[in-house]
């Protein structure tokens, strides 16, 4: 069983006779009354995103995901798929189910694919990834002393406010989680 205050975000949990997974949460204390948690849920198979509101101490069963390290092979009209490193096997998924992820996959990058049983769905990325800086505007000598930063644009399509002395064709390391930029590759 997994409680509210046991929840984070990627978690997969039973509700209503489907399986859900978390895409954000947030805590609510009122001024009276108990705590709430207000989460955005999306229907593994369907895609559906719901919100609802719980009680603090709520708890649900946790569903059983396993994660397989696979690389981005390639995508086709709206089909992206996945390479088992291993045994060479292809696992194809939706746009829907990839989601935002997409901006962080460069060509060949690797990820965590989901299955819950033998059905494929959906992605973990790792917590950061490096990619290559494809648009950027150069920086002006001198207006480093504010810590000025410059949007831009990744291979992948991301726009990451970076700092000026970083250039187009530059490696740079991204926080998945919050879309920053962390450092130099």
């Amino acid at each position: 069983m997994i409680s509210t205050s046991d929840m984070k975000r990627g978690a997969t949990i039973e509700l209503d006779g489907r399986v859900y997974q978390v895409m954000e949460f947030n805590h609510i204390k009122m001024g009276r009354g108990s705590a709430q948690m207000r989460m955005k849920l999306r229907d593994v198979r369907r895609g559906d995103i719901i919100e609802r509101t719980f009680q603090a101490g709520e708890k649900w069963p946790r569903v059983r995901v396993e994660r397989v390290p696979m690389q981005l092979s390639y995508t086709e009209d709206s089909i992206t798929y996945f390479m088992n490193t291993e045994t060479y096997d292809q696992v194809p998924l939706t746009a829907d189910q990839v989601g935002d992820a997409k901006l962080y996959l460069a060509e060949n990058g690797t990820c965590d694919v989901l299955f819950l049983g033998d059905e494929p769905i959906g992605i973990e990325l790792p917590s950061s990834v490096v990619l290559t800086i494809a648009q950027c505007e150069p920086g002006v000598k001198g207006d480093t002393a504010t810590g000025a930063t410059n949007p831009a644009t990744m291979e992948t399509g991301l726009v990451v406010n970076v700092p000026l002395f970083v250039n187009e064709g530059d490696k740079i390391k991204v926080n998945t989680s919050t879309g920053e930029y962390q450092e130099r590759a």
